[in-house]
This record gives C-alpha cells, sequence and structure tokens, in this order.
C-alpha cells in the first residue's frame, strides 16, 4: 500500500507542485530570452507592457491547463480505469517537457507557453485522478494517512523544485531550459513503477464487475487474509448502486442525494484556494528582509516555507486517522484566522520595535503550519469521502474545476488585492477563513474509520430533512 502510494504520486500532485515551484527561479532569464528572441525575430526592442503580459502569459496558462485537466480528469478515470488515466498522463508530460526544452535553442518562445500549458492539463489530471485511486485501494482504518499522501507528494515537488531551482543548481542562466523540462523525470518515474500494481479493486468490481480481478487487487493490496472484509464493503456498495453508471458533474448538481456533500466540496476547495497563503508567499520576502537577512540568503530562508509545508503534511498524514479530519481542518482554519491577526498587527507596526519583524517571521511559518495541518491536507482527502463510487469522479470534476478557478482568480486579482489594502489584505483572509470554519462545524459529520456508504447516510438528514 505504501508503495502504491509512492508510485502514484511521483508522477502526480508531486507534478503539481514541482511545476507550481520551478517557474520562479528562471523569471530574469525568461525574460531575457524573450527579449532577445523579438530582437532577432522583428530586429526592434520589446515593448516593457508586451514582455510584462507574455510573462504573464507563460506562468498563468499554467492553471488553464489545470483547469482542462481537471474538467477531463474524471472521464477518463471512467474510461480508462484509475490507473490507466494515470499512465497516460504521462505521455502529456513528457510532450510538455520537450516542448519547454526545445523553446531556447529553437528561439520559439510559443514552445514554452504550449509547453506550460501541457504540464498544466497534466497536473490537472493527476491531481484529480489520483485522490481517486489512493482512496479507493486504501483500508477505513488507513485511508486518511494513505490519502495525505496527495497532499505530502505535492509540498515534496514545491520543495524539490525550490531546491533544483537554486542558482547553484539548475536556476542559473545556462541551465534553466533544463529546469523546465525536468518534470519529464517523475512522469518515466511513475511509467516504470506504476505498472506492477494493479488497478482500483472497487473500480474493478463496482465499474466494470470483474469479481475476480478485484480479489487478485485486493489479495495483493491487504493481503490473503484480510482482503475478505473489504471484499464485502465493496459488494454492499455494489448492491446499494444497483448498477447505477458513474454520473456526469451536472447530474450531481440536480441530485438531492449528495446536495450537501457538493457543497461542502466547494466551500472546502475555495477555502483552501483563498484562505491567504498565496499572500503569505508573496510577503515572505518583504518579511525576510524587514527581519535583516541578506538578499542574497533569502532564497535559502524561502527553502525553509517549502520544507516547513512538507513537514506539515507528513504530520498531518500521522495525524488524521486518530485525531480525525473535522477536528484538524475546523482547528486549521480557526489557527489561520489567529495567524492573520498577528500578521496584521505585525506588518501595521513593523517599524516600531526592533523585535516586530521577528513576531512576523514566527507567524509566517505558523500560518504555514496551520495551512499543512488542516485544509492543505484534509480537502483532497475528504472529497474522496463523501461520495460513493458513482458519484466520485463528478465530484473531483467539480473540485477541480472549481480549485483552478480560485487559482487563476487569486493569481489574476491577487496584486491589486496587495496594492490596494497592503498588509490589511489579511483582513480580508481572516473574514474568509473564519467564515469556513463556522460553515465546516455545522454541516459535516467525522468521517473516520467509516465506510463510504456510512458517511452517506449521516448526509441523509441534511439532504433529505430530519423526518425522513
Amino acid at each position: 500500500l505504501f508503495l502504491a502510494v509512492c508510485a502514484v504520486g511521483i508522477g502526480g500532485t508531486f507534478q503539481y507542485g514541482y511545476n507550481v515551484s520551478i517557474i520562479n527561479a528562471p523569471t530574469q532569464h525568461i525574460h531575457r530570452f524573450l527579449n532577445e528572441t523579438w530582437a532577432s525575430r522583428f530586429h526592434k526592442e520589446l515593448n516593457p507592457d508586451l514582455l510584462t503580459f507574455l510573462w504573464s502569459v507563460i506562468a498563468s496558462i499554467f492553471s488553464l491547463g489545470g483547469l482542462c485537466g481537471a474538467l477531463i480528469g474524471g472521464s477518463m478515470a471512467i474510461r480508462l480505469g484509475r490507473k490507466g488515466a494515470l499512465l497516460m498522463n504521462n505521455i502529456i508530460a513528457i510532450l510538455a517537457s520537450i516542448l519547454m526544452g526545445i523553446s531556447f535553442p529553437t528561439g520559439l518562445f510559443e514552445l514554452l507557453i504550449a509547453g506550460r500549458f501541457l504540464i498544466g492539463i497534466n497536473s490537472g489530471i493527476g491531481i484529480c485522478v489520483q485522490p481517486l485511486y489512493i482512496g479507493e485501494v486504501a483500508p477505513k482504518h488507513l485511508r486518511g494517512g494513505m490519502a495525505m499522501g496527495t497532499s505530502i507528494f505535492l509540498t515534496g515537488g514545491i520543495l524539490t523544485g525550490q531546491i533544483i531551482g537554486l542558482r547553484e543548481l539548475l536556476g542559473g542562466e545556462t541551465y534553466w531550459p533544463l529546469l523546465l523540462s525536468s518534470s519529464c523525470f517523475p512522469a518515466f518515474a511513475q511509467l516504470l513503477f506504476l505498472p506492477w500494481f494493479p488497478e482500483s479493486p472497487r473500480y474493478l468490481l463496482i465499474d466494470r464487475g470483474d469479481e475476480l480481478s478485484c480479489a487478485k487487487a485486493l489479495k495483493r493490496f491487504h493481503g490473503s487474509s484480510e482482503y475478505r472484509r473489504e471484499m464485502e464493503d465493496i459488494q454492499r456498495e455494489c448492491c446499494a448502486l444497483d448498477g447505477e453508471k458513474p454520473k456526469k458533474p451536472w447530474q450531481l448538481f440536480t441530485d438531492r442525494g449528495v446536495r450537501w456533500q457538493l457543497i461542502t466540496v466547494i466551500v472546502m476547495t475555495m477555502g483552501q484556494q483563498l484562505s491567504g497563503i498565496n499572500a503569505i508567499y508573496f510577503y515572505a520576502t518583504y518579511i525576510f528582509e524587514q527581519a535583516g537577512i541578506p538578499a542574497e540568503k533569502i532564497p535559502y530562508v524561502t527553502l525553509g516555507t517549502g520544507a516547513c509545508e512538507c513537514l506539515t503534511a507528513l504530520t498531518c498524514g500521522l495525524l488524521i486517522d486518530h485525531v480525525g479530519r473535522r477536528c484538524l481542518i475546523i482547528g486549521g482554519y480557526l489557527l489561520m484566522t489567529l495567524w492573520s491577526i498577528v500578521l496584521t498587527f505585525s506588518l501595521t507596526y513593523q517599524e516600531l520595535y526592533s523585535w516586530v519583524p521577528y513576531v512576523s517571521m514566527i507567524s509566517l511559518f505558523a500560518f504555514i503550519l496551520s495551512f499543512g495541518l488542516g485544509p492543505g491536507g484534509i480537502t483532497n482527502t475528504m472529497t474522496a469521502e463523501l461520495f460513493i463510487q458513482s458519484s466520485r469522479p463528478a465530484a473531483y470534476m467539480i473540485g477541480g474545476t472549481i480549485s483552478w478557478i480560485s487559482f487563476f482568480t487569486i493569481g489574476m486579482l491577487f496584486p491589486f488585492i496587495v496594492n490596494g489594502l497592503k498588509q490589511y489584505c489579511f483582513l480580508v483572509f481572516l473574514l474568509e477563513c473564519s467564515l469556513v470554519a463556522a460553515f465546516l462545524f455545522l454541516v459535516i459529520p467525522e468521517t473516520k474509520n467509516k465506510s463510504f456508504l456510512e458517511i452517506k447516510k449521516e448526509f441523509h438528514k441534511l439532504n433529505f430533512g430530519r423526518n425522513t
């Protein structure tokens, strides 16, 4: 089971985290490449406004690709299977890496844009299909910890991208095309290791009706003595579905039986993206400067933020099946609300006392820890648990679409929010975090150690009223 999580993670959410972080290191080199390409092509200087526009297209087209990936990820998981969809997804990553790698020697920045779009599609599919596979192969008592593999590999990807993007490694002027094309290595790793593992047993029995292959897969994952309990659980869910086909996303919006589960996923997904974590990374450099850290040392201190997020994802993985999902996600949002208050005050009175910048620095790391322990880790886990087999792929498509639209929107609006409100932007995030915490407190039940059918029953009263 552990090796299966590693095999799906390396080419899944690892790619998302890795490709989000590596684009930051070569910013200046890409600017120079755009200027030189334009000058050699049109024999005139590139207009600064057009340069800014081209750079923002290269940076943000990733999220547009992610949105497209989220829209097709669920359908691929139904048609090709969870494992088949992940394996096919690596072809997109390898093609994207080739395009980004040859953009510099050929002098075609358009290939860089196309490559970023394709790697976005790869990330969108990976972040949709990987939690599906893990959620379906995990036994009840380990489901939370295994589902945290999604966040552990995502944060591991961010940290790896930050390390490899250092100027001493591939972040220098000479090697930046190699840096952007290095995402082919996780893709090759998954193509090498994932074929050794079985397809999702739930998919084999419920979607394909292949009981023999399901039993074989369960024996591989759970051992020949323990697999029967899981088999019975899958058969109960199969009987409850009574031959119901996988639903399309638009069918979920009209299905009263999943109304509150769907609302919960939308609130959690938007809450995760709009929680202020982007503001934290935006302010990180300024906070470190104010604390007296030399400018040339800041990239190394920034590694601490990536390491901090990775560490909390691991911690959350160890705690989730003991403490429970509800406690961690609500507690995470409440702690982020608290650190938003502290950051607003410390950034406002930064110049007043010499120790205040250090309060800002501690609050920054505390905010990241709170995010990793709560919203960062639990959101994907809960999406897998709130739906039964026929609704799960469609739920991930909806959640993924909302996530990428929110990611794109915050990327576009965020500079204006920060310029307009300065440090008071954290008051907006404070309000958002506290409202999401209140909603989750009132709506979500604890899902620890419960089967998917038991969780569905928990929502029955909310969906159909108290008297049914």
